[in-house]
C-alpha cells in the first residue's frame, strides 16, 4: 500500500504500512456487525478513509503534544494520525472523542492491537472539559460554525484546527457571524476533488 500513500506525497516505514493494514482488516471485520463506515466506501477504504485522513499528517510538528479528534467515529482522521505518528512523533498523544459506545469498543480494540498513544473518551463533545489542545481535527462532522465553537472551547491559544470538509464549505463560511475572530485558510483536498482542508487559527486580540 506504499504506492497509495505516495499519491499524497507521504513516505512511511514498512511497519507503518503494516499497522495501517491491521487497522483496515479490523475495520472490515467489525463493519459487518457495526455500521462504522458505509458499505459503499468500505470497498475503497484506502482512498475514501485512510488517504483522506492521512493528508493531515503533513501538519504534524515535533512541538505538538495534544491532538484532539472530535466525533471520531471509526477513527478518521485521528486514529490514522496516531498510527502515522507512532515512533516518529513520540510526544504526540491523540485523544478521540466519540459518543457511540460501540464505536469506542472498536477504537479501543485497534489502539490495543497496535499499542498506540491514544486516549478514547466515550462522551459527547459538549460534555468534555476544555482540553487545551495543540491541534483539533474533525472529518465531515458538522457545520463550520459548530466546529469553530469546539475549536474555541477545546483549543490552546496557539491551537490549529484541521477540518476535512465538503463542497458546502465556502457557503458555510459566509454564514459564520464570528468569522473575523479566526484566521482561516482553505486548502484543496488531495483526495476529494470537491473537498477542502480548512486550517484554522485564533486571531490575536
Amino acid at each position: 500500500m506504499k504506492e497509495k500513500l505516495s499519491l499524497i506525497n507521504l513516505d512511511v516505514s514498512r511497519e507503518t504500512i503494516d499497522n495501517l493494514n491491521v487497522y483496515v482488516d479490523i475495520l472490515r471485520k467489525w463493519n459487518t456487525t457495526i455500521n462504522l463506515v458505509s458499505k459503499g466506501s468500505i470497498t475503497d477504504v484506502w482512498k475514501r478513509h485512510i488517504l483522506d485522513s492521512a493528508q493531515l499528517f503533513k501538519f504534524v510538528t515535533h512541538d505538538m503534544e495534544k491532538w484532539l479528534d472530535i466525533g471520531s467515529g471509526a477513527g478518521f482522521p485521528g486514529l490514522v494520525i496516531a498510527i502515522l505518528a507512532k515512533g516518529r512523533f513520540t510526544n504526540l498523544r491523540v485523544t478521540l472523542i466519540e459518543s457511540d459506545k460501540r464505536k469506542c469498543v472498536f477504537l479501543n480494540e485497534v489502539v490495543r492491537e497496535l499499542d498506540l498513544n491514544v486516549k478514547i473518551l466515550s462522551k459527547r463533545i459538549e460534555d468534555c472539559p476544555p482540553h487545551d489542545a495543540d491541534v483539533i481535527s474533525a472529518r465531515a462532522l458538522t457545520q463550520l460554525e459548530n466546529l469553530l465553537f469546539y475549536f474555541t472551547f477545546h483549543g490552546s491559544f496557539n491551537c490549529k484546527g484541521l477540518f476535512l470538509k465538503g463542497k458546502k464549505t465556502i457557503n458555510e463560511m459566509k454564514s459564520v457571524k464570528s468569522i473575523d475572530m479566526f484566521q482561516i485558510k482553505l486548502g484543496a483536498s488531495e483526495v476529494d476533488k470537491t473537498g477542502y482542508i480548512v486550517e484554522v487559527g485564533k486571531k490575536e486580540n
